[in-house]
C-alpha cells in the first residue's frame, strides 16, 4: 500500500500528519502543526482520500469556517511552485465570500501564518499564495460565474443560503477538472431542501456531522445559554444540533414548492422585464408588535417588537406575483423601521404601502408619514389569523402564480414554519411571512377571499 492508502485508514489527525509529513518542508511542518493542530477538533479534519465532496453539515458555532479555511491553505501551501493550481470560493453572494471566508475572523487570511498568506486583490475577486496558486471568489446568485474555469479545488459554504444551488453546483462540478483529484469541500448549516438531500446522497460524499458544544473553543456559558434558550426546539435541533430536519407535517409552504418558484433578480434584464413593464409594486409591512398609547414620543415608544417585516413584490402584464425583496428589519425604534419602508418603497417605485393596523391603529400610519409624507400608504385590518390568511397565498404558490426573485432566506423559514394549526418556525412570530402573505393579497385584489378589510 503506498502512503495515501495507509492515510486512508487513519483517524483524520493521523492521515493529516502523515501527508504533512510527506509534503511540506520541515519548517512548513512545523507552521502547520504548531498553527492548526494545537486547537482543530477531529470533526474539523478531513477525513482519508476516498471522496470527492466533503461535506461538513454541522450547527453554528462547530467550526466550519475554520476548517473550510484551512483546508484551502493547506492544499495551497502543499501545492509545489509552477503546477497550476485553482481554487473556487463559493458562497451565497460576493460580499459574503469576501466577509466571512476570505477576510472573517476564520476566513483564510485569518488562518494564514504570515510568512504564507495569499495576496488578496478585492478588486479582482483573487488571492495569490507565492507559490503560484490562485483562488477566486463567486456567488451562488450568479451561476454562470463559474463557466470557462477550471479548478483543482473548491470551498462552497453555507450552500443552502444560495439563491440557484442547482445550478451553481452544476457548472462548478463541470468545472473542477484540474489536477489528479479535484475535490470540493462544502460547509453550511444544515436547512432541508431537496438540493441538500441530493448532495449527501451523491457518490463520493463524504458526510461529517456536528454540534455546537463539539468545539471546546467556543465560552461554555455561550453553549450553555444557547441551549437554554433553544435546546429542544426545533430552531436548536437544526442551528446547535447540525439536524437536517423535513417539512413540517401540515405546512402551507414546503421547500420544494418554494425552490420552484426561483426566478432571476429584477435586475438581470436578460431574463426579466424591465422595471417599467410592472404592472402595481407594492411594499407590505407587518409593524413590530405593540400598543398606541396616544400621540407623541410615548406612544411611539411603546410600538416596539421583535421584527418589522417589509415585503416588495410586484405583479407583470400577465397577473405573475414576483417577491422582489424582504427589507425586514430586526427589533428597532418606529422611526428606524419606518425609514427603512421609506427607503424600500422608494427604492422600488412602490404605488402603494400597504401597512397591517392590528397593532398601533393610525398611529402606524403617522410613524410612516413622519418618515416620508409623500408615501401611499393604506392602513388594513385582518379579520382572520395568519395561517386562515396565509391560506389561499400557498395555494397561489402551488399553482406557479408567484415566484421569488432570488432566496430569502429567513423569509422562506417563516413561510414553511406556516401550518395549517398556526406557526411554528423560528423565532415567536411570522413577521416578514405575514408581510409577504399583505404584498401578495394586495395585488390579487382579493382582499375578502383572503380574510382582510381596508381601513383606509
Amino acid at each position: 500500500m503506498n502512503w495515501l492508502q495507509n492515510a486512508a485508514s487513519m483517524r483524520p489527525r493521523d492521515a493529516l500528519m502523515a501527508k504533512i509529513r510527506k509534503l511540506f518542508r520541515a519548517e512548513d511542518r512545523d507552521l502547520l502543526i504548531d498553527h492548526w493542530f494545537a486547537t482543530a477538533h477531529d470533526g474539523q479534519l478531513p477525513p482519508g482520500d476516498d471522496w470527492r465532496t466533503w461535506l461538513i453539515l454541522a450547527g453554528r458555532g462547530f467550526g466550519k469556517t475554520r476548517a473550510g479555511a484551512e483546508w484551502v491553505q493547506f492544499h495551497a501551501m502543499a501545492t509545489p511552485r509552477g503546477t497550476p493550481c485553482h481554487i473556487a470560493l463559493v458562497g451565497a453572494t460576493h460580499d459574503e465570500v469576501r466577509d466571512v471566508m476570505v477576510e472573517g475572523a476564520a476566513g483564510i487570511l485569518a488562518v494564514a501564518h504570515p510568512l504564507e498568506r495569499p495576496h488578496w486583490e478585492p478588486s479582482k475577486r483573487r488571492l495569490r499564495w507565492s507559490n503560484g496558486v490562485e483562488a477566486k471568489t463567486y456567488s451562488g446568485e450568479r451561476p454562470d460565474g463559474l463557466r470557462g474555469g477550471e479548478h483543482s479545488f473548491a470551498w462552497c459554504d453555507e450552500i443552502a443560503k444560495w439563491a440557484y444551488p442547482g445550478a451553481t453546483w452544476s457548472n462548478l462540478q463541470l468545472a473542477l477538472r484540474q489536477g489528479p483529484a479535484p475535490r470540493v469541500v462544502v460547509t453550511t448549516t444544515p436547512r432541508h431542501g431537496p438540493f441538500l438531500t441530493s448532495l449527501r446522497d451523491q457518490r463520493g460524499t463524504i458526510e461529517t456531522r456536528g454540534r455546537t458544544r463539539d468545539n471546546r473553543a467556543l465560552p461554555v456559558s455561550f453553549v450553555e445559554s444557547m441551549e437554554d434558550i433553544y435546546g429542544g426546539t426545533r430552531l436548536g435541533r437544526q442551528e446547535l444540533d447540525g439536524e437536517v430536519l423535513s417539512d413540517l407535517a401540515d405546512a402551507l409552504w414546503t421547500r420544494a414548492t418554494i425552490e420552484a418558484c426561483r426566478t432571476p433578480p429584477p435586475d438581470d434584464h436578460h431574463a426579466n422585464p424591465p422595471q417599467y413593464e410592472w404592472r402595481r409594486i407594492v411594499v407590505a409591512v407587518d409593524p413590530p408588535a405593540g400598543s398606541s398609547k396616544g400621540a407623541g414620543e410615548s406612544g411611539l415608544s411603546a410600538m416596539r417588537g421583535d421584527e418589522c417585516g417589509i415585503v416588495a413584490a410586484a405583479i407583470r402584464p400577465a397577473g405573475q406575483i414576483v417577491v422582489l425583496e424582504d427589507a425586514s428589519v430586526p427589533g428597532s425604534a418606529p422611526h428606524v423601521w419606518a425609514a427603512a419602508v421609506a427607503a424600500c418603497a422608494g427604492k422600488w417605485g412602490a404605488d402603494k404601502v400597504v401597512a397591517e393596523a392590528n397593532n398601533g391603529g393610525q398611529m402606524v400610519k403617522s410613524v410612516l408619514l413622519a418618515a416620508d409624507s409623500s408615501l401611499p400608504v393604506k392602513l388594513v385590518h385582518a379579520s382572520r389569523g395568519k395561517a386562515a390568511r396565509a391560506e389561499p397565498v400557498a395555494y397561489l404558490y402551488q399553482q406557479g402564480r408567484v415566484k421569488h426573485a432570488g432566496a430569502f432566506l429567513e423569509l422562506e423559514d417563516q413561510l414553511c414554519g406556516l401550518t395549517i394549526h398556526g406557526y411554528e418556525g423560528p423565532g415567536r412570530s411570522p413577521d416578514r411571512a405575514d408581510a409577504l402573505v399583505w404584498a401578495v393579497t394586495e395585488l390579487t385584489g382579493k382582499r375578502r377571499e383572503f380574510g382582510v378589510r381596508r381601513l383606509g
